[in-house]
């Protein structure tokens, strides 16, 4: 019997531009028309999904080496796994801001000091942290995202979700028209006075444009995250209208995108065969290696294509429909079988300090010599054994602190909010 297998990678990789989760505010808190516990556990439960996914593109065999179901494994975590943590990252901003209803008066000022000042940290830690690891760095990417996503924190659900809907529409077509005009002495000169680019391999042309998470296309995610937020997950009616929306933009996009584009519509951008590293150094420094349209000659014909990190309508479309199937999913599952919640919480316990698990998968990989992305890689040992680390280290701080390490110090660091008038 033929087994299907899901398009193989033809080009250079994206998912080393890695991911992290944004830092959960206060273990998810209790703002004011936040959600139940449930549904938070089911929010904390799609974070720890995105680390382990993380993980599998990172640590994991590369595509072309798997087979069988470990090849849909590898080929499900490829892109989506990042655009899962940036939907939660607008998730994220909406349990600081007022969840169901935005916080106004000296609240909503002070709620937007602590944004703010979470946005400037995580884009100075990046930068940081850029100097060492190169531009496979996000964290300076999220800084951005949450800025630009300050005078939206207001909006109705219904206008956030119009607006995901009119920057998905857009800003594909729009990125790769600059980036088709952007000529190398323009971006020579642009970076010559780009104090975050003299430090380090991210600067603002990459924040913006031409880096592995360009903000003029990821701010959908961002903003689909917080539409998303402002809904109340614990209606069932809610929760199956949001079914029925996931799985129609997911079958809806990537359809019309293999009508479109032809059968190789759905293949990977995320690796070639060759190391992530290399890769990454190939595709990344100076050209923008995680936006899909960075180069001129790019074909115009491929903003039909749908596939990871490829960046277009079609993708950006498909991706958003499996994160909110993966966030409703994972909050049924916490709300309709309390033993399985009480099976998985070591694991859920991951989600409360994705940050922390982000982070500590960098520092883990240098100080034991694993490599990320091998193209030699064919054991699925080392990202278990990463995954499970993470549980048991997770699991075991939990029952001591509130909050994950790095966690903890991003929340001291937005104390001065409160100062605020």
């Amino acid at each position: 019997m033929t087994q299907i297998q899901p398009p193989q990678a033809t080009s250079a990789p994206r998912e080393n531009a890695r991911p992290v989760p944004a830092a959960p505010p206060d273990s998810a808190g209790k703002p004011s028309g936040g959600p139940s516990m449930g549904r938070l556990v089911g929010v904390d439960l799609a974070r720890a999904l995105a680390v382990f996914g993380m993980y599998v593109v990172h640590i994991g065999p590369v595509l072309s080496s798997t087979h069988g179901v470990g090849t849909w494994v590898r080929y499900l975590a490829d892109g989506h796994s990042s655009v899962l943590f940036a939907t939660l990252a607008g998730f994220s901003l909406m349990l600081i801001a007022g969840r169901r209803e935005p916080r106004t008066g000296l609240a909503g000022r002070q709620a937007k000091a602590r944004i703010a000042i979470r946005a400037v940290v995580l884009l100075a830690l990046g930068t940081v942290l850029a100097m060492e690891y190169g531009g496979v760095i996000i964290l300076g990417f999220y800084g951005v995202y949450f800025l630009l996503a300050l005078p939206l924190l207001r909006l109705s659900a219904k206008a956030l979700a119009i607006t995901a809907a009119g920057l998905a529409l857009v800003t594909p077509q729009l990125a790769f028209v600059l980036n088709s005009r952007l000529s190398e002495s323009v971006r020579q000169a642009v970076d010559a006075y780009d104090p975050l680019k003299q430090v380090s391999e991210v600067g603002v042309l990459d924040l913006l444009l031409t880096g592995f998470y360009p903000t003029i296309t990821w701010m959908s995610f961002v903003v689909a995250g917080m539409a998303l937020a402002r809904l109340d997950l614990s209606a069932v009616a809610v929760r199956r209208r949001l079914a029925a929306l996931g799985a129609a933009l997911t079958v809806g996009a990537y359809g019309l995108s293999l009508l479109l584009a032809g059968k190789d519509a759905l293949r990977s951008m995320a690796e070639d065969g060759k190391s992530s590293a290399e890769s990454a150094k190939a595709s990344s420094f100076g050209s923008g290696g995680g936006g899909s349209f960075d180069a001129p000659e790019r074909a115009a014909s491929e903003l039909l294509s749908a596939g990871p990190h490829s960046g277009t309508t079609f993708d950006i479309i498909g991706s958003v429909g499996v994160a909110v199937l993966v966030i409703v999913g994972a909050t049924v599952l916490m709300e309709r079988l309390p033993r399985l919640r009480s099976l998985a919480k070591p694991v859920i316990a991951v989600g409360t300090m994705s940050l922390t698990a982000y982070v500590g998968h960098f520092l883990a990989q240098s100080l034991l010599g694993v490599s990320a992305g091998e193209s030699s890689q064919t054991s699925w040992i080392p990202v278990l054994t990463f995954i499970l680390g993470a549980i048991v280290f997770a699991a075991v701080w939990s029952r001591f602190f509130r909050r994950g390490p790095l966690e903890a110090l991003l929340n001291a660091a937005t104390k001065p909010a409160k100062y605020v008038r």
